[in-house]
This record gives structure tokens, sequence and C-alpha cells, in this order.
């Protein structure tokens, strides 16, 4: 695990561009090119970036931060993108340990992830074996490309 370069960009993109392409798990724009993807993914300070690396590979990358600015800033919140190669390999829990310690070490209150997608049962169990629990589901908010609208979890982790 380390921080993430801009030299990482065109490494990340290739499973980047083919998780949201394939419409279960981010609700960016369909649109993304290589360049618009860059500002949705690699975080400026006080957030961050890393990617998880082995043998010259990258098989993943989280980015973290504040949720929201000012007065919500004591609140962190992340994404995960697994490379398709590396998935069921514990890539993500170990992206997860990571973004969990970056948070606390940082001295964040608690971590809250905005939309989990329901049918992404994969990463909800994940993030509740991490100690996440779901606070509340918006209804019908994320259209699935094979489940149709579903709903997306909002996740909540307390760091104190």
């Amino acid at each position: 695990m380390r921080p993430a370069t801009d030299a990482d960009w065109p490494r990340i993109w290739p499973f980047f561009d083919a998780t949201v392409r394939a419409g279960e798990t981010y609700a960016f724009p369909e649109d993304l090119t290589e360049e618009t993807g860059r500002g949705w993914w690699m975080e400026r300070p006080p957030g961050a970036t890393v990617v998880l690396e082995e043998d010259g590979v990258l098989l993943g990358s989280a980015k973290m931060g504040p949720n929201r600015p000012g007065r919500g800033s004591h609140v962190g919140t992340a994404s995960f993108m697994v490379a398709p190669e590396a998935r069921g390999r514990g890539v993500g829990r170990r992206l997860g340990e990571h973004v969990v310690q970056w948070h606390r070490d940082a001295g964040f209150a608690a971590i809250q992830f905005n939309a989990v997608v329901e049918t992404n049962t994969v990463a909800v169990a994940l993030w509740q074996s991490l100690g996440f629990t779901i606070v509340g589901t918006v209804p019908g908010a994320f259209r699935s490309a094979a489940h149709g609208p579903v709903g997306l979890h909002v996740m909540h982790l307390p760091l104190a």
C-alpha cells in the first residue's frame, strides 16, 4: 500500500473505467474520459488516494478524506476500486483496513459511506465485517445496469 501518484493514473484508469462502465457500483458520469476520470478519483489534501501494488501490478485503489467541508469535515468518507483480475483475493479488505486506520490516525470522528449499492453484496458484507452499519437506505436511488432501480445504503463507522 502506498500513496498514489499522478504517474499511477494511467494504470488505475483501466479498472476505474471498467468498474464505472459495468454500471453496478458507482454513480459517476457515464461519459468519463481518462482525463475527467482523474478528477473524480485522484484526491488532493486533505484527502488522499492510495494504491495496492504487488510485483509491479496495481491490484486496487482507494480514495479518502472529509465527507463534507467545514462543519462536516470531522466525518470522513472513502471509495474503493479493485481490478477485476484481483477480485476475491482480499484486496478490498486490505484497502478498507488501510482507510479505516488512515481516518483514525487523522483524527476523524467517524466514516460515512454515502452510497453503497445494496446489490453490491460483497462490498456491503465487507464493510459490515469492518464494523460499519447501515444507517439508512435510499430506495431506488441507483440505476443498476443489471437490476434496474436499487437502493443506496448509507453506512457508518464511529471511530471514537
